[in-house]
């Protein structure tokens, strides 16, 4: 849980670095609320009320859950960006590599491939490795 919440404990921090199980620890938090109010909406008859010329009207509980997943969009872009801008930094990349995202049909397949990929081994231009790990041969010696 505490991997799911770090990108809001940095929230517009866009410097530094970020490790992959953060990135996607946060993802699978975006995921798994999405999932839940859209289940709840389900579960709810999302289109129980019928309107005067016959059509499907939304119920009053599902504005709610509507503002809601709003309210909680908006709250999460910046820290969504942030992490997103620190996974580039991990791998030695620029922030401005997020822009790729706008290309048409592959840029979001080139930043998912982007977002899987392990990032340097010890330091780099963006800070230190978020994972810590020493060289082995250093350990040993």
């Amino acid at each position: 849980m505490e991997w799911m919440l770090l990108p809001y404990k940095r929230y517009a921090e866009f410097s530094g670095r970020s490790r992959r199980k953060e990135y996607w620890m946060f993802t699978l938090l975006m995921f798994l609320v999405y999932i839940v109010a859209f289940a709840l909406m389900g579960l709810t008859g999302m289109f129980s009320a019928i309107g005067s010329d016959g059509s499907p009207q939304l119920s009053g509980i599902h504005w709610v859950i509507i503002a809601l997943l709003v309210i909680f969009a908006i709250a999460s872009f910046i820290p969504s960006l942030a992490v997103q801008i620190r996974r580039l930094h991990d791998q030695d990349k620029s922030g401005w590599f997020w822009l790729i995202n706008f290309i048409p049909y592959v840029g979001g397949i080139i930043f998912l491939v982007f977002m899987c990929l392990s990032g340097t081994k010890g330091p780099n231009r963006f800070g230190d490795d978020p994972k810590g790990e020493q060289n082995m041969a250093e350990i040993f010696s």
